[in-house]
């Protein structure tokens, strides 16, 4: 029984799976020029929206956030506590251009940020702290006395 084929355009066996190939070996050639040569006069060189890399950790004593903010200082960053929600959110501005200089690439990502994370009811909410230290906020969040394991001893 002959299945059908599907030919390609010099009449070889179709390869999906070739041209897929082909296809992202051209647009990784693509990415890899100048960026003079990628623009035109009317195009602005577009940054990538930026969301800060966030841990959350818990011991028996707190909950801890950690979010990565490198290039940041302290006053750029605000924390707040609404409704159970602990909200992060600060803007890493560009650095200004410099006369004479041009970027040919620009990987980091700028521009404002919020990040939001609901909080367990055994914390403390008036005992949070916040600290940062080289391009880390930690936010301490303490369980409260109620919180914490408790061994209940069995009578007899």
């Amino acid at each position: 029984m002959n299945g059908l084929v599907r030919r390609g355009p010099a009449g070889g066996v179709w390869d999906p799976f070739r041209e897929l190939e082909e296809m992202r070996k051209r647009m990784a050639t693509l990415w890899e020029r100048p960026l003079e040569l990628l623009e035109t006069p009317s195009e602005r060189l577009e940054l990538a929206e930026w969301r800060p890399l966030a841990d959350i950790t818990e011991d028996d004593k707190e909950y801890l956030v950690k979010l990565e903010l490198p290039g940041m200082k302290r006053e750029e960053v605000k924390v707040s506590m609404e409704s159970g929600v602990l909200t992060i959110s600060g803007e890493r501005k560009l650095e200004k251009e410099e006369k004479g200089k041009k970027y040919h690439r620009v990987e980091r990502a700028y521009g404002s940020f919020s990040r939001s994370f609901v909080i367990p009811d055994d914390v403390v909410a008036d005992k949070i702290d916040a600290q940062f230290k080289e391009g880390v906020l930690q936010v301490h969040l303490p369980k409260g006395e109620h919180a914490k394991p408790k061994t209940i001893e069995v009578k007899g």
